[in-house]
């Protein structure tokens, strides 16, 4: 079995980007709105703003209270997305449940949403006029490449279709022409496609989801969710059951999310200098 290392790749990507931020004298700033107080949002929030220190880019971190009402809180994001000072803008998911969240992150100027989750910019990238990739997308696409993992006639089953990981892969599997599955909470029987797939990518946020009776032997397994379980960072797979059964797995942590807040800053310095 091999560990899909997501922190090392993460490394090298970082420092790639920090030597185009100083040959190029780059003064960029990253604003990171967050309503309420998800314990997982929280960790993210950290990672992004250690990377951001590393790099020497600007960080301000807005915080609102879940209780904000929608009308006041459209106007915040309109008023700090429009700052001149601020380089890219992204709004921490997950929402609150009581807002809708695409409502709020089509109020990010497409020419600094760093994300790709803006109805403009996801649209661009289903249409394949987008010059970057959301970054869950980049960062898996990434380590399936560093790892020599091909997509090609294998069998894939994406399991969950939220915002950040699930809806854009769902367009980027559909544009690499294999085969896929997308299961999600109203699939009755997640096993039935589990047990075929020669690669799942699973990111839906829910402790041992995937247990090592529901995957095939030599299976490849992308975990992109992240939850609390006892107060330890866990991903969707029981890693103990289920990486007796894979060929590759990534670890959580230290597998998917370094490369996601990798390619969020590569998205930054891409968005800045096609503006400038």
């Amino acid at each position: 079995m091999i560990i899909l290392d997501g922190k090392k790749s993460a490394e090298k990507i970082l420092k790639n980007l920090e030597k185009k931020i100083k040959q190029q004298g780059l003064k960029l700033s990253l604003a990171v709105i967050f309503i309420g107080e998800d314990s997982v949002s929280k960790i993210f929030i950290r990672q992004k703003e250690k990377a951001c220190k590393t790099l020497g880019i600007g960080f301000k971190l807005f915080k609102f209270p879940a209780k904000i009402s929608p009308v006041k809180l459209k106007k915040e994001i309109f008023e700090i997305a429009k700052k001149p000072t601020v380089s890219g803008a992204i709004i921490q998911l997950p929402l609150p449940k009581k807002f809708t969240p695409q409502e709020f992150l089509n109020l990010i100027p497409p020419e600094k949403d760093i994300d790709a989750l803006s109805e403009i910019n996801l649209g661009k990238f289903y249409t394949g006029s987008l010059a970057l990739s959301p970054p869950a997308v980049a960062g898996i696409s990434r380590l399936l490449k560093d790892y020599k993992i091909s997509l090609k006639g294998k069998n894939v089953v994406l399991v969950g279709a939220g915002k950040l990981v699930g809806l854009p892969l769902t367009v980027w599997l559909s544009k690499k022409k294999v085969t896929f599955s997308v299961v999600n909470e109203f699939t009755k029987n997640i096993s039935f496609f589990t047990k075929k797939a020669d690669i799942i990518i699973s990111g839906v946020g829910k402790p041992n989801l995937i247990t090592g009776k529901m995957v095939k032997k030599g299976v490849v397994v992308i975990d992109a969710g992240i939850s609390f379980k006892k107060g330890k960072l866990v991903g969707d797979v029981d890693f103990k059951s289920v990486s007796k059964k894979t060929s590759c797995v990534t670890p959580v942590p230290g597998g998917v999310g370094p490369m996601t807040v990798a390619y969020l800053l590569e998205n930054l310095i891409k968005l800045f200098n096609t503006r400038h």
